[in-house]
């Protein structure tokens, strides 16, 4: 995992007669957090949404180990994991089951998975609880045990501490402290700084 790397080059990307993003560059390496920061409307998801390829830019690439991602988006979005402000849960499930098929159809996974992924990120004594009657933070802790579950080299994470308490907000930079010592890549869009290792943080503030 420690020799991926993702690279924008040169990207701007109008939302009609509005330039969200100015030529923006980075280039991040297996290990590393791009901490992604900027006013509210400075184009902080269109950037995650573009480097997924849910938005295509109307000048520069995103590269991905070197090659353009529009040439293999399938194999592209296999090895990335994207969380928005929503977390991805079906509200008639339980949060166990949402895991199950949501991670599913990537990995085959064990009860033992899903239930270690729980409790790491504090969610086990509501994982068998119906996703509609969590609240807000707790259907995101729910989230971030798919996340690790997906095992996916590159993390796309918008406003990931949306909801959380300050144990929450912890969690948050443990987890993608630890998915950078994998050598697993993170770019998140955030308000409030990180709380990870400096080495590792790589920061880009969009201007609005």
């Amino acid at each position: 995992m420690s020799g991926r790397r993702l690279q924008g080059e040169n990207l701007h990307l109008w939302r009609g007669e509005r330039h969200v993003l100015r030529a923006v560059e980075f280039d991040l390496r297996g290990g590393e957090v791009l901490q992604v920061t900027g006013a509210n409307g400075a184009g902080k998801t269109s950037l995650l949404r573009t480097l997924c390829g849910f938005m295509y830019p109307e000048e520069g690439r995103v590269l991905w180990d070197g090659a353009d991602v529009r040439t293999d988006m399938q194999t592209f979005h296999g090895d990335l994991a994207y969380l928005g402000h929503e977390p991805p849960l079906k509200a008639d499930l339980t949060g166990r089951e949402n895991l199950r098929y949501w991670v599913g159809v990537r990995r085959r996974l064990s009860t033992s998975d899903i239930d270690t992924a729980l409790e790491n990120v504090g969610a086990a004594a509501f994982g068998n609880r119906l996703v509609r009657t969590l609240s807000a933070g707790q259907r995101r802790r729910v989230a971030l045990a798919g996340l690790s579950l997906l095992d996916a080299d590159l993390w796309l994470l918008d406003e990931p501490t949306t909801n959380l308490d300050a144990k929450g907000q912890q969690l948050v930079s443990r987890l993608i402290e630890e998915q950078a010592a994998r050598g697993g890549l993170v770019v998140a869009a955030v308000h409030h700084p990180l709380d990870i290792a400096s080495t590792r943080l790589r920061p880009l503030e969009l201007a609005a």
